[in-house]
Formats: structure tokens, sequence, C-alpha cells
């Protein structure tokens, strides 16, 4: 048995141990994948910058990719939890078995764009014009395009222009070196050569609603595995609350922006302010019933167009792969 002294020795080293700070648990980690120099690394450095991550408790990972296409097989090979892509992107993959969710991140699209003294005002005016078009003759973007041409022209633009097909920067530069008369680029791009005094003769969002999908349903957004994430604890919740309310500092914190300038890397005041304009307006709420009204709209017209993304596998329209909080 214990002595009284040995009581006492035993008691004080309890109370000096309980006394010890304890080690505070570390936050779940959420990996998510980034292209280089995108739009969505502007919205990981507003997460870390304001602290966002923190407030949602989880730890930020970031896996930078070089390219678009490169961010959604990271997520398909298990090496991040999260990436950014089109919806159309994720139908697919449930079609073939995957169980991924789609949360909406932003509904900025590219469209065409011209040089400033440019004769060409309208989408008529390019017949027989040399257009780039960022990407493959197989991407959405053209796909509805030439769509698009078909109603309001009675002709397709593939049969009317010179088309020439490429990587978004490809485009670019060949555009402002003069050998193209217009592009159709991605909005990032798109806005940079807005900013640089080019104009901007028909966007895509108007593209589609032209189509009859009104409201045109947010193309990009944040997709995960269901299954993957709740074995891992992984905390998608905190991290769409932390996008949500850095995409609500974006759209209205000036001061934000220039914190995040020396990423955006822009030529002069006029290209920021137009990333600036044109990434506000893409900023979405959360999904809703209308846009998934839309989307299955938007999908039924891409397999009809015989969208290469969508055709086979089986693909058809799945509203659970639309994420909406509940609760």
């Amino acid at each position: 048995m214990l002595d009284r002294r040995q009581l006492l020795t035993l008691s004080g080293s309890v109370a000096a141990m309980a006394a010890l700070p304890v080690p505070a648990r570390a936050a779940p980690v959420v990996r998510m994948t980034s292209v280089k120099m995108g739009s969505v690394s502007w919205l990981i450095e507003t997460i870390l910058a304001e602290g966002l991550d923190k407030k949602h408790n989880f730890e930020l990972s970031v896996l930078d990719v070089a390219t678009n296409q490169a961010a959604p097989i990271t997520l398909l090979a298990g090496e991040a939890d999260v990436t950014v892509s089109d919806w159309t992107w994720a139908l697919k993959q449930r079609s073939k078995g995957q169980d991924f969710k789609f949360a909406s991140y932003s509904s900025a699209l590219g469209g065409i764009v011209v040089p400033k003294d440019s004769p060409i005002k309208g989408i008529g005016d390019l017949e027989g014009k040399k257009l780039g078009v960022a990407g493959s003759a197989t991407d959405k973007s053209w796909v509805l395009m030439r769509a698009y041409s078909r109603k309001k022209l009675g002709k397709d633009i593939a049969d009317i222009c010179d088309t020439v097909f490429g990587a978004a920067p490809l485009i670019t530069e060949e555009y402002k070196s003069g050998r193209m008369d217009a592009c159709l680029n991605f909005w990032t791009f798109a806005a940079r050569l807005v900013g640089q005094g080019s104009t901007q003769i028909l966007g895509m969002s108007e593209v589609i609603t032209e189509l009859g999908i009104d409201p045109a349903p947010p193309l990009v957004g944040f997709i995960w595995s269901e299954k993957a994430v709740k074995a891992n604890g992984v905390p998608v919740d905190g991290l769409l609350a932390a996008a949500y309310e850095a995409n609500e500092i974006l759209g209205k914190s000036d001061e934000a922006w220039v914190r995040l300038r020396p990423l955006v890397k822009p030529a002069n005041d006029a290209e920021f302010a137009a990333i600036i304009a044109a990434f506000r307006t893409g900023i979405t709420a959360p999904w809703s019933a209308a846009d998934t009204q839309g989307a299955e709209k938007l999908t039924n017209l891409l397999l009809e167009l015989g969208d290469m993304e969508l055709v086979g596998d089986g693909t058809r329209f799945d509203p659970n792969l639309f994420y909406a909080k509940t609760g």
C-alpha cells in the first residue's frame, strides 16, 4: 500500500501533468490541384492570406499542375482529394462508375475576340477570315459555337472560316502577332486581350443562352469522390465554405486584388481591371434547382451535337452529381 508521503507525491505529479498544455490536434488536410498561374491559384492565395483554412479547420495542401487537362488526372490517380474542372467531365466519369460530386466555382466563360479597329462586328463577318480556336475541334466551346452559327447564319462556322486550333497561349500569341483575324479563347486569355485593347464580339454565355439553355449553368467547379473523402476524413464542406468566402472577398475588395497582382501578372492596369471584372462576373451562388435543369438541357444538347467528351460510355445525365449543402 502507498503511504501518505507517496500519495502526496503521486497527487502532485498528476496535478503537474494536468497543468501541462495539451498539444493541438492537427487540422485535417485537403489535397487540391491548382493550375500554375490559373484563376484557382488566386482563390487559393486568398483562402490562405485571409486565414479561411484555419477558420474552417482544415489544412490546404496544393498540388500544382501545368495544364487544365492534368488536373482531373490527379483525382483519378488518388493524388488529390479535390480538383477543379468542368462538370461534363465529372458526368462522364460517373457513367464509368465513379462517385464524383460537383460544386460550382465559376461561370466565367470565354468568347470571340477581335482587334480594336476590326471590321468584324459579329459572327457573320468571320466568313473568309482566319479564326484561332483555343483547344481542339472537339472542345465544348467550339461544338456549341458551330451549333450557334448554324442557328444564326444557317451556315457552319467551321465551313466558312479558316480555322486554326491550338493551346490557348499559342493562339493568343498568334492573334497578337496579327496572323489571325479573330480568336475564340478561354476567359482569362480573352479578358487579357480585352484589357490590351481588343473587343469581345460574342461571349460563350450568350451562345449557350441563344441555344435555349437559360439560365446557363456554371460549368467549372470543385470535383471529388464521395467515398474517398468520407473514408479519409477530408473536410470538403470546410473547403467549399472557405472558397465561397474567398469569392465574396474577391467580389468586393479591391485591396484583395492588389495582393494578387504579382500572381495575375497583368501587362497594364487596363488588363488587370478587365481580369477582375471578368472574374467577378463569373462568381457563382451555390448550385440551384434551376442550374440542374439547365445542366440537363445542356447535356442533352451536347449529346445531340456529338460532343466527344460526353459521347460514348453510356453517358447520361445524373442530377446526383451536383452538390447541394443541407442543414
